[in-house]
This record gives structure tokens, sequence and C-alpha cells, in this order.
């Protein structure tokens, strides 16, 4: 998020706060297996350690700090820190079978869409977790992105907005697709989603939810 430690606890009540309809955030597993927030494989970007996430304890990733003094959030705490509907990106078919588990402890079916670069993470969760919401997300694609899409039983696809055509959305619509546009940070691109018609759009900054549905 544009306006304060991306992925952090402060950066999601921020969201809710601006009035977003659904909040996005990214999950990958700790060595110990904790479904930790974050974005990267790894600490270096986000936080003042070094090193892959796969490799640190949740107590290790714990002790960092993520921005401003904001540690590492789990998904859990996320969940408790705000009612916003989320998104839930996963990395992998192991985070997912995590996720699946909270999901069904949790019953988050209602609140919680699962997305994924990845279509077999996504075929797993809608395997384990029965009538989740999944989306196919893609930066680099083309008109095989819908049928990949259908083939994996997403509802939605994500799409690079930079990439984005007429052509491509004619086609997702004929297979009954939703589309999201990321990252929608400019009044151009803006312009796009609307020409476009999309469904909504992934942004980094809350405020630019006066003009349209927005993801965060």
């Amino acid at each position: 998020m544009g306006l304060e430690p991306e992925n952090t606890l402060r950066s999601f009540v921020a969201a809710q706060q601006g009035g977003l309809d659904v909040i996005e955030l990214d999950l990958h597993l700790s060595k110990d297996g904790a479904l930790v927030v974050m974005h990267d494989t790894d600490v270096d970007r986000t936080t003042d350690g070094t090193g892959p996430i796969a490799e640190k304890t949740l107590a290790e990733l714990r002790a960092l700090d993520a921005g401003l003094g904001e540690r590492v959030p789990v998904f859990e705490e996320v969940l408790d820190a705000v009612r916003s509907p989320l998104q839930a990106e996963i990395k992998d078919v192991a985070a997912a079978r995590a996720l699946a588990e909270v999901m069904l402890g949790r019953d988050l079916v209602s609140r919680v869409e699962v997305s994924s670069f990845h279509d077999e993470a996504i075929a797993e969760i809608a395997r384990l977790v029965p009538g989740v919401r999944t989306a196919l997300i893609a930066s680099r694609y083309g008109l095989d992105i819908v049928e990949r899409a259908v083939e994996a039983d997403a509802a939605t696809v994500c799409l690079n907005i930079r990439r984005l055509t007429l052509e491509i959305v004619e086609e997702a619509r004929k297979a009954d697709l939703r589309i999201i546009g990321w990252v929608v940070n400019t009044q151009e691109h803006l312009r796009l989603v609307r020409a476009l018609e999309l469904d909504g759009a992934t942004t980094d900054y809350p405020e630019i939810k006066r003009t349209g549905r927005f993801t965060a």
C-alpha cells in the first residue's frame, strides 16, 4: 500500500478506514508452517532483515521491523484487525492447503476470495474449500488467460492493466469471468478501467476509491 508500510496491520486498517471494498494481501508459509503476510519471497525489501521467508521461523519473522515499528503479521491477525472482505493471494499449493485449513475452521468462504498466479494453487484451494471464490492473476498474458481461468474454475481474472486489451476483455466476458485490473494508481489507468467497464481495480492509494470500486 502506498501510504503505510505494505502488508502490515497498519496498512490494512488504513485501507478499511479509506472505504475500500476489498483488501488484498499476500500469503507465504514460514519455516514452521505459519501463514505470514508479505509480498516478496524474502524479507529484504520490506523489513530490516534478510533472507527467504521459507527459511525463517515465525518467531524470527516476528522479530523483524516491517516499517514504522510494525511486525510481520500472520493471516489470523488481519482477520481480527479488520472487518473488510479480503482477497488472499497464495504463492503455491502448500500455502493453499494451509489457507484452506484456516478458511474451513473459521467459516471464511463468504469473506475471503483466494487469488494466485499459479493455476495449480487455485485448483487446489477450490478442491479443498467448496464454494470458495477464486481469481487467477496474470502479468504477462494473452488470450490464453481466459482458457486457463476456465480450466482452473476461477470466477475472476486479475490482469496487469498495462497489457489489457479490448479483445481479452471481450473473450473473458464470453466466458462469464469477472475482470479486475492492477495496479491502478494513475488517472490514465483509471480511465482505462472505466472505458473497458472492468469489475474493479487494485490500487495502492485508498483515496482513488471515490471514483470507482477498488481493492488495496
